[in-house]
């Protein structure tokens, strides 16, 4: 094991727990609770109001949907899904960027896969929840960023870029099966789709802001132009009378 990998590691050759990734986890753990402890009592009032309803969002402009849904989850083999991939993935992350950019990071791929969703399905009043379409962001920084760590994917190992395109690759074949079986895979997609936005935006915006500023000063030298000959055609007609 490198001296990288020794300092991100536990004893146990785990990942420890990162700041964020612990209130995150925490977090979703305590909703979780609330939410079940609802359910026995007979309500879902947590999942209607909190959870990610585009008709309601559209129509209704509940936009705080778009953040709290992704606290909430549909059971317990979902949570812990998530939980297990954000405590994997997302602490190696973290232990790279720093507490502030991973969270941020979390949020945008998190709203950014709400948005794919409600603006593919404007108006279903049905709920989506669950922190996957950030965790699917998060796989998709970390299989960019440590593209040959390995991963034990059910029995086989794999390097990280390649568990990344299957799961992309999952996500989107499921996401044109006729049967989604519940799960919000243009969420997950969205997810990705807005962490590649994120992580290449480093990259892009320096570039845009390059060429509006090139773009600029040659507008301005082309108004600068037409002014200087303006006047200089006004002063060779003064001296013409």
């Amino acid at each position: 094991m490198s001296r990288y990998q020794r300092s991100i590691a536990s004893g146990s050759g785990y990942p420890r727990w990162s700041p964020a990734v612990r209130i995150l986890i925490i977090t979703c753990i305590v909703v979780f609770a609330l939410q079940t402890f609802e359910e026995i009592s007979g309500g879902r009032t947590l999942t209607r109001t909190f959870g990610l309803v585009p008709a309601l969002v559209t129509q209704s402009f509940f936009l705080w949907q778009l953040v709290t849904y992704i606290f909430l989850h549909g059971g317990a083999f979902h949570i812990l899904f998530n939980m297990l991939g954000l405590w994997m993935f997302g602490s190696d992350l973290e232990r790279l960027w720093g507490f502030r950019k991973f969270t941020t990071f979390f949020f945008v791929c998190g709203i950014g896969a709400g948005i794919v969703t409600v603006l593919v399905s404007p108006s279903s009043p049905v709920a989506t929840i669950g922190a996957s379409g950030a965790l699917y962001g998060i796989l998709l920084a970390f299989g960019m960023l440590f593209p040959n760590r390995i991963i034990i994917f059910i029995i086989f190992p794999l390097r990280a870029k390649y568990f990344v395109l299957i799961m992309g690759g999952l996500a989107f074949y499921s996401s044109l099966a006729a049967n989604g079986n519940g799960i919000a895979n243009i969420a997950h997609l969205g997810g990705m789709l807005f962490g590649l936005l994120y992580l290449k935006g480093g990259r892009v915006m320096p570039e845009f802001r390059w060429r509006y500023e090139k773009w600029q000063r040659q507008r301005l030298r082309r108004k600068f132009d037409v002014y200087y000959n303006e006047k200089h055609r006004k002063d060779n007609d003064h001296w013409r009378n």
